[in-house]
């Protein structure tokens, strides 16, 4: 049985990502019904510290994630995204890191508190998405950022941490089923916990 989480690959209001499929597998059994089956202890998946090449940014990932990218046309231009996805065997759980830079006149001009709220509402509305909370935060060196969970009309819970600093936005997410949530608990908010802005001098 294969069952399908679709990641948010969002940006800002600016341009919108699509939906890119991360796939959970579950095992098959091989016994037979008249064989007795025993409940097979889920792996532990290996957390490690992660720092991209570019090393903007040091997370604690569940394996070493898949990176790809993704070009996207604005009227300011081309904007590239850089996303990291990790996403444990047989746990039905995403965790994502996404950044990207902005062109630098607009990042001079914009307001970090307008860039995040235009990701939320993006976020949003790409997802089809109700929100059940948000707050400001700040990175653990001070920048703005913003906290936000939402759940689409499939069930999937995704909480999202936004960060703006030096040109460039961070999105740093997990998403997953409201069963796992409630067990994963704990372990997304360490994820969460775990992401630092690493900036240039």
């Amino acid at each position: 049985m294969t069952t399908k989480i679709f990641v948010p690959l969002i940006a800002t209001s600016l341009f919108c990502a699509g939906l890119a499929p991360v796939e959970a597998y579950q095992p098959k059994s091989t016994m037979s019904q008249k064989q007795s089956l025993s409940p097979a202890k889920p792996q532990k998946p290996q957390w490690k510290r992660f720092t991209p090449p570019d090393k903007m940014f040091a997370v604690l990932m569940p394996g070493r994630p898949k990176q790809t990218s993704q070009i996207q046309k604005t009227y300011m231009g081309e904007i590239e995204l850089q996303i990291f996805v990790a996403q444990p065997p047989n746990q039905e759980v995403a965790y994502l890191v996404v950044s990207n830079q902005f062109p630098f006149s607009y990042a001079k001009m914009a307001h970090p508190q307008t860039i995040l709220n235009n990701a939320q509402k993006m976020a949003l509305k790409t997802t089809q998405s109700r929100l059940i909370s948000q707050r400001n935060i700040r990175s653990s060196n001070g920048h703005p950022g913003k906290e936000i969970k939402y759940i689409n009309s499939g069930g999937k819970i995704t909480t999202s941490r936004m960060f703006v600093a030096q040109g460039r936005l961070y999105q740093v997410m997990a998403m997953t089923t409201s069963k796992q949530h409630k067990t994963l608990s704990n372990t997304i908010q360490g994820y969460l916990n775990s992401f630092q802005l690493v900036l240039r001098p």
